[in-house]
C-alpha cells in the first residue's frame, strides 16, 4: 500500500483514551475465548466454563426448551412458505428466522418431529436411543449453552480491534503458510483451542462483514475447526491413550498445520471464489503504509476499529438477533440431520461399506487392525465422537492412537460444524465438505501414523 493511496481519515489520534478502548475489550475477549484455565479436573476457557454452567444450570428443562424451539421454527417457517404473511416478511428480524428454502423447511419439520418422537419417546427406539436421538436432543442442548454465551461475548473479539491488530502484525506469518489474512490469526487460534463451533461462526460472520473472501471463510471453517482441548482429554481417555496424551496431542497440531497448509493449495479449496460477501465490500486493509512501523499501523487500525465499535445497548441486541438467528435455524437441522447420520451409523453396515478403501489404505501403511479400524476413519463426518466408540475395543494401542487424533483432525461432522457451515452465508455445499473431509483424511493418516511410529513403541 503506498503513502499516497492514505487518507487523513485513516488516521486516528493515538492518545490514551482511545488506546484504552480498544485495549480493555480486547484484551477482554482474548482472555475469554483463549485463556486455559483448570475446570473440574481439566483444561478450559473462561467461555467454555460460562457455557458448561449455563447447559448445567438448564439441564432439566433443556430438552423441552429445545423442542419447543424446533416446532416453533417449523410451524413459522410453514405458514411463512405457504402464506408470506406480511409481519414475517416485511420484518428483518423475524424473515432471518422464518424465511428458507424448501429443503431446509422440510428438514426442520422432520426436526420438529424427531424432537417430539425424542422428548416423548414415542415410537421406534431407533429413533430416540441413547446412541441416537437422545445423543442429539443432549448435544443440541449443549449447543444452544454454547451459542448464548459466544452470541453476546464474541464482539469483544470482533468489534474492538483485537482482529486488526493481530492481523496486521502477524500477516507475514499467517499469509505464506495458510493464504489467508493475518487477521485470521484470532479466528485460527479460536477455532482450535477453544470451539470449534464458535469458531465457525465466527468466521461467517467475518465473511458477512466483508474481511473474508469465500475461500477464505471456507477454508477457515473447514479446515481450522478441531474440538477443545478438554474433548481431546476424553477422546483420549475412551481410547485409553491418555497417558500419551502429550505426543497425542503434539500429533493433532501437527498433522492439522501440514494438512491445511497442503488442502489450502490444492482442490476444492483453492477454486472457490475469492469475492467477498456480495452485500459486504471489502473491509480488510493489513499493509502498512510506506515508512510506518508495522506495529503503529496495526494500533492505528485498531483503535480506529474501536472507536467505530457499537454501544452496550445495540450489542446486545445485536448478541440476541445472532443467537435467535442461530437456535431457530440451526437447530432443526442439527435434530434432523444429526439423528439421521446415526440411525445409518449405528443401525446400517453402510460406513463398513464406503470405509473398504481406506482399509487397504491403512493397511498399506502398515496399521494393525487395519480393516476392523477402516470404519473409524470415515465415520466422523456423521458425529465427532462416533470414530472413539468404534475404536475403543482395538486391541492395539497404536492404532487407538492413530484414530483418535484422525478424528480431531478432520472434524467436518455434519451434526454440528458442517451443519453450521451449510446453513451459513459460506460458500461451501454439502458435496464440497464431502470431498474436503475425503481429502484431508487422505492428506492426515500418513502423517499421523508416521507420528505414532515415533511416539508409540
Amino acid at each position: 500500500m503506498n503513502s499516497e493511496n492514505i487518507k487523513d481519515e485513516d488516521f486516528i489520534k493515538l492518545n490514551s483514551s482511545n488506546i484504552l478502548k480498544f485495549l480493555i475489550p480486547s484484551v477482554l475477549g482474548i482472555s475469554i475465548f483463549l485463556f486455559p484455565l483448570p475446570y473440574e479436573g481439566a483444561i478450559s476457557t473462561p467461555v467454555g466454563i460460562i457455557s458448561e454452567w449455563l447447559a448445567k444450570v438448564s439441564k432439566p428443562y433443556a430438552s423441552q426448551f429445545i423442542t419447543t424451539i424446533i416446532v416453533i421454527s417449523a410451524i413459522l417457517s410453514s405458514i411463512t412458505s405457504i402464506f408470506k404473511p406480511k409481519f414475517i416478511v416485511e420484518n428483518k428480524f423475524l424473515s432471518k428466522l422464518f424465511v428458507t428454502e424448501k429443503i431446509y423447511l422440510l428438514f426442520r419439520i422432520l426436526g420438529a418431529i424427531i424432537a417430539l418422537l425424542v422428548l416423548n419417546e414415542w415410537g421406534t427406539e431407533v429413533i430416540y436411543s441413547g446412541d441416537t436421538g437422545g445423543t442429539m436432543m443432549s448435544l443440541v442442548s449443549t449447543l444452544v449453552a454454547w451459542f448464548f454465551a459466544a452470541s453476546f461475548l464474541l464482539p469483544l473479539l470482533i468489534d474492538f480491534g483485537a482482529m486488526d491488530y493481530t492481523g496486521t502484525v502477524l500477516r507475514g506469518l499467517v499469509k505464506p503458510l495458510f493464504k489467508l489474512p493475518g487477521r485470521s490469526a484470532i479466528d485460527l487460534v479460536t477455532s482450535w483451542i477453544g470451539n470449534c463451533n464458535v469458531g465457525v461462526v465466527l468466521t461467517s460472520m467475518q465473511y458477512n462483514k466483508g474481511y473474508y473472501t469465500g475461500r477464505e471463510a471456507t477454508l477457515i471453517a473447514t479446515c481450522f475447526s478441531a474440538v477443545s482441548l478438554p474433548f481431546c482429554l476424553v477422546v483420549a481417555a475412551l481410547l485409553n491413550v491418555d497417558a500419551l496424551f502429550v505426543p497425542f496431542y503434539i500429533t493433532i497440531l501437527i498433522t492439522g498445520t501440514i494438512s491445511v497448509m497442503v488442502m489450502a493449495r490444492i482442490w476444492p479449496l483453492n477454486s472457490i471464489s475469492d469475492k467477498y460477501h456480495p452485500k459486504a465490500e471489502k473491509q480488510i486493509n493489513e499493509v502498512e503504509p510506506e515508512g510506518m512501523k508495522k506495529s503503529t499501523w496495526a494500533l492505528q487500525l485498531a483503535v480506529k476499529r474501536a472507536q467505530k465499535a457499537d454501544n452496550i445497548g445495540s450489542l446486545l441486541y445485536r448478541g440476541a438477533e445472532t443467537f435467535s438467528s442461530i437456535i431457530f435455524s440451526l437447530s432443526p437441522l442439527v435434530m434432523a440431520w444429526g439423528t439421521l447420520a446415526l440411525i445409518v451409523a449405528t443401525y446400517t453396515p453402510i460406513f463398513d461399506w464406503l470405509s473398504l478403501p481406506f482399509g487397504y489404505y491403512l493397511n498399506f501403511l502398515g496399521v494393525e487392525e487395519a480393516f476392523k479400524a477402516a470404519p473409524a476413519t470415515i465415520v466422523g463426518f456423521a458425529d465427532m465422537f462416533i470414530p472413539a466408540i468404534l475404536a475403543a475395543d482395538i486391541v492395539s494401542v497404536k492404532t487407538r492412537f492413530i484414530i483418535g487424533a484422525l478424528s480431531l483432525v478432520q472434524i467436518i461432522y455434519m451434526t454440528e460444524v458442517g451443519t453450521l457451515i451449510v446453513t451459513s452465508d459460506i460458500p461451501a455445499n454439502i458435496k464440497d465438505l464431502v470431498i474436503i473431509f475425503i481429502e484431508k483424511t487422505i492428506i492426515a493418516i500418513p502423517i499421523i501414523v508416521l507420528l505414532a511410529n515415533i511416539f508409540v513403541k
